[in-house]
């Protein structure tokens, strides 16, 4: 049955008499509309079809027309479609930090030739980057680093004669530099670009001559972290204007360093380790602006100290190491007023070792491992602070002297910097989406990592440093009228590419909570670089989350002050005439619509169930969940609106919800067909309301009521351990940060089996049900295929095989007798994927027999290389025991096994051998890198073995 003509006549009559009324371009108005069918997640006010008047988040108008969008942070999903072509007048696009927007760039953009600043940083843009971008004449800001675009750097870029800032690192860039050919411009045409930010990718072959001249004004030149080959070239001494230089990490860059790089007197950092250069080290006289330098692991000429050492007054850092210098280090030398930091193990120092004095009051690690050094004397008081000389010839064997003692033993480092907040005991806690600000104020913060890819100092125990940049922020946010109250940092680090990482948290000025329009504000100002920190920072970017709204902070749709009396009549009579229309759909709807059937079991409520059962143990036992009306649930995820949904899987999806009392929740609302039927969602109510630890995820109550089965739990912001190691979800984890997480997770797995009562098998442990809170405390999830044991005495049960291939415990499998050391085994191959960032079970590959056949104890790091992350960084202490743990865990019979006390133990004793404190405290595991996960609760659904049918894919457990 079709409309009737007269209903479609008037529906068009209205939408006629809607464009009429609109501020905004038909054409900027559908372009948006046909933007926005691509994404989730979009702003809770693009409604309508008028961006202008409604001023929607983050559009900004200039008349009718559509100049600006900005976007960042807002967790869109999808992909950007070609319709963006319609916002000719389209001066800024920033859809920075939303890390599920992604697929290629559309080459249509090139079309924008009013477009000025390009912002995609951190999202997952791939394929090749559009040759069609070089059409954009008047762009001055192009930033697409960190994500995923691949092939070589179009040549036709030469032709952005305006660009001032082009970043394309950390993606997946080949091939050379383009540079002009006699037919197309290339690199060396971008005479006013002052910053090529290329590094973290795989460009290759020699660095052209071309790309540096005198005509250029460069002041960064990053090309770190390639594959580049050949020599540097001479030309390099021509960029008079350069401050930051990295050619680090390009491990087939060879031949000499031009002698003119000390023309470079403007060079404030020099970063070219780990390459193949040679000929004699260079001179750096005359340089007084530099202040890092390093050029370890080349293969410069064997020299003498040279005479520049103590001739550089900027200089904070100075790593030479493993490069063949020789003779007796001047006093001098510790005396430069800046110094900070000198790494100059695995050279030939000799003699005495002469510290004056005077030395410099910054200075305070000086590594000199393994030279030829025979004494030392230390002038005046004692010099205190880190000297490391295990490896020379004063360190004789037995030597009790604490410069012969290794690193981590008695020279412990000062734990990561966090911001102060010293408060008095609050009334109440904050509530779970909330954080306590350095002014002492609960608030939703806005969170992300600053990236700083050379700063001009390498001491990171100084608390002035990183106070400095806060209060540097806090001034200039506050001068640019952005609602920012107070700022803090904490945990910075060197990561693996020579980039100092730390978190930040940007917390509203009197208020809450920030409502979208500020992040769109603020996101902008750090993915534009309004903000400048300090110069000693350098360079720098950042990574934002995802930030959480509630419902009742939505940007509300307001109306331009203006003189609308002739068009609101019609508009009026537009509106009653719609109103008849949609009432006729209404009924015609209602009266076709029909009731969807159930399966008997999702038809049973909770009242059903009590009133059929024969025994006390067939109705779900509650000591603390709440239950909740399906209106509730309904009212508090705005009407589980596509906006809440942060997550789904083979139940159903899951939903961001928020409590009248302001506490944010995780609706999971089952669906017809769901892989989780009754008893796996009674299972889950009874165990989870009576467990209570804070490495267990809590469970706030649930809904029996019109037929569904809807499970309520806390929000836990920062997704599975599973996304932080695949890198889906932003959150960073080194070896240390992995080790505490582990030890959360064992923790939350002993109280199951230990302290519960009855004991509690989980039956299902892997790295997508284990959540990580604000702080990165491991809480572990999912009890649907939990089992409480002990009621017999016995301590394990006889049932069906149910778990998640991979992680499965061989002999259960076998003998169906379901034990506590299930659960162990299934940790071991947690333990064996975290430390590998590996699947447990991938094209035939397993884990377990990967690493059993791979184990050589008798190399470093049990000859593990090749299967270890690479992400893990440098320092693993205690990795052997951690292998060693692991493979316990996944012994063939489970009496070989330890038990999960004996697991939380060990981990504790490791955790304290990598140094830091424990995963209870509260900030110091923190690392986020990119972008805010998924919800954990859409995680991965479990196989499910039952009955006596043999699985499709056998567990190996060898």
């Amino acid at each position: 049955m079709g409309f009737s003509p007269w209903l479609v006549f008037l529906i068009s009559v209205l939408v006629q008499t809607s464009a009429i009324l609109a501020d905004t371009d038909p054409r900027d108005s559908s372009a948006l509309t046909a933007i926005a069918d691509n994404w989730k997640n979009k702003p809770s006010n693009w409604n309508g079809n008028d961006p202008c008047r409604d001023k929607w988040v983050g559009i900004i108008c200039t008349g009718n027309r559509v100049t600006s969008v900005r976007l960042s942070s807002f967790g869109l999903s999808g992909t950007l479609s070609g319709d963006i072509q319609s916002l000719s007048e389209l001066v800024y696009l920033d859809l920075s930090y939303n890390k599920d927007l992604g697929g290629p760039l559309p080459a249509i953009i090139g079309s924008l030739s009013n477009l000025q600043n390009l912002i995609l940083v951190g999202c997952t843009f791939s394929g090749e980057i559009p040759k069609e971008l070089g059409q954009l004449s008047n762009l001055i800001f192009l930033s697409l680093n960190s994500n995923k675009f691949s092939g070589s750097i179009p040549a036709t870029l030469g032709n952005l004669s305006k660009l001032y800032w082009f970043d394309l690192a950390d993606n997946k860039l080949t091939g050379e530099l383009p540079i002009f050919d006699g037919t197309n411009l290339g690199l060396d045409n971008l005479t006013n670009t002052k910053h090529f930010h290329f590094g973290i990718n795989q460009l290759s072959g020699p660095i052209p001559s071309q790309i540096f001249s005198s005509y250029m004004k460069l002041i960064h030149v990053l090309l770190d972290n390639n594959n580049f080959s050949g020599s540097i070239p001479p030309t390099l001494g021509l960029l008079s204007t350069l401050e930051v230089l990295r050619f680090d990490n390009n491990p087939q860059l060879n031949g000499q360093v031009p002698s003119n790089i000390n023309n470079l007197t403007k060079l404030a950092e020099l970063h070219l380790e780990n390459s193949q250069l040679t000929g004699p080290l260079p001179d750096l006289t005359g340089m007084s602006a530099l202040s890092f330098v390093d050029m370890s692991n080349n293969s410069f000429n064997a020299s003498d100290v040279p005479s520049w050492f103590t001739t550089l007054p900027s200089l904070t850092s100075l790593f030479l190491e493993n490069l063949k210098i020789g003779g007796q280090l001047p006093q001098a030398l510790f005396s430069l007023p800046a110094v900070q930091t000198l790494r100059l193990r695995g050279n030939r120092f000799n003699g005495t070792l002469t510290i004056g004095s005077d030395f410099s009051t910054q200075l305070q690690l000086i590594d000199l491992r393994d030279n030829q050094i025979s004494s030392i004397t230390v002038g005046g008081s004692q010099y205190s602070n880190t000297l490391i000389l295990v490896g020379n010839p004063i360190c004789v064997p037995g030597s009790n002297d604490k410069y012969c003692v290794a690193p981590g033993q008695s020279n412990p480092t000062a734990p990561p910097y966090s911001t102060a907040r010293n408060c008095s005991a609050l009334p109440t806690p904050c509530l779970s989406n909330q954080l306590l600000s350095p002014s002492c104020i609960c608030a939703v913060p806005y969170r992300g990592t600053l990236f700083f890819r050379s700063p001009s100092f390498s001491d990171l125990t100084s608390p002035t440093t990183f106070v400095t940049l806060e209060q540097d922020m806090e001034t200039k946010f506050q001068k640019l009228n952005v609602p920012v109250g107070s700022i803090a940092i904490h945990d910075p680090f060197f990561d693996s590419n020579n980039n100092l990482q730390m978190s930040l948290e940007l917390f509203p000025s009197g208020k809450v909570q920030f409502s979208e329009q500020d992040i769109s504000d603020v996101g902008f100002m750090l993915s534009n670089q309004t903000y400048k920190p300090p110069s000693t920072f350098g360079p720098y970017y950042f990574i934002g989350q995802q930030y959480s709204f509630t419902n009742d902070l939505a940007v509300p749709s307001q109306s331009k002050k203006t003189n609308r009396l002739p068009l609101i009549v019609g508009a009026s009579a537009g509106g009653a005439v719609l109103a008849v229309a949609v009432i006729a759909i209404a009924i015609f709807i209602s009266r076709r619509k029909r009731t969807p059937k159930r399966t008997e079991d999702r038809s049973q409520s909770f009242v059903s169930w009590d009133m059929k059962s024969t025994s006390a143990s067939t109705a779900p036992q509650l000591r603390g969940a709440r239950t909740f009306s399906f209106d509730e649930l309904r009212k508090i995820t705005n009407n589980f609106s596509e906006a809440n949904d942060i997550g789904n899987g083979g139940y159903g999806k899951v939903y961001r919800g928020t409590l009248p009392s302001g506490q944010l929740v995780a609706v999971k609302r089952s669906q017809q067909g769901s892989l989780q039927g009754s008893l796996e969602f009674r299972t889950e109510i009874e165990l989870l309301s009576r467990v209570h630890h804070r490495n267990v995820v809590s469970l706030v109550g649930f809904c029996l009521d019109q037929d569904e089965q809807i499970l309520v739990y806390e929000y836990v912001p920062n997704g599975t351990l599973k996304e932080s190691l695949t890198g889906k979800s932003g959150v960073r984890l080194d070896w240390r940060r992995r080790l505490r997480v582990v030890l959360g997770a064992a923790k939350g797995v002993a109280y199951l089996h230990e302290l519960a009562d009855p004991p509690i098998v989980h039956r299902d442990i892997k790295s997508s049900n284990v959540l990580l809170d604000e702080r990165l405390n491991a809480k572990v999830s999912d009890f649907g295929l939990s089992k409480p044991l002990g009621e017999d005495g016995r301590g394990q049960v006889t049932t069906q095989v149910k778990g998640t291939m991979g992680y499965l415990d061989p002999e259960y499998y076998m003998t169906q007798q379901l034990t506590g050391k299930s659960d162990v085994y299934s940790f071991g191959v947690l333990m064996l994927e975290v430390a590998t960032a590996r699947k447990p079970l991938e094209r035939g590959r397993y884990i377990v027999r990967e690493v059993k056949a791979a184990v050589d104890r008798s190399k470093d790091l049990y000859g593990l290389h090749e299967l270890l992350d690479p992400a893990l960084g440098a320092a693993l202490a205690g990795l052997e025991q951690y292998v060693d743990l692991a493979l316990r865990c996944v012994e063939e019979a489970g009496a070989d096994r330890p038990s999960m006390g004996e697991v939380v133990g060990e981990i504790e004793r490791m955790v304290k051998m990598a140094g830091g404190p424990g995963p209870d405290s509260a900030s110091e595991s923190m690392s986020y890198a990119s972008r805010t996960p998924r919800h954990p609760y859409g995680g991965d659904s479990p196989f499910d073995y039952s009955g006596g049918g043999m699985p499709s894919t056998r567990v190996e457990p060898k």
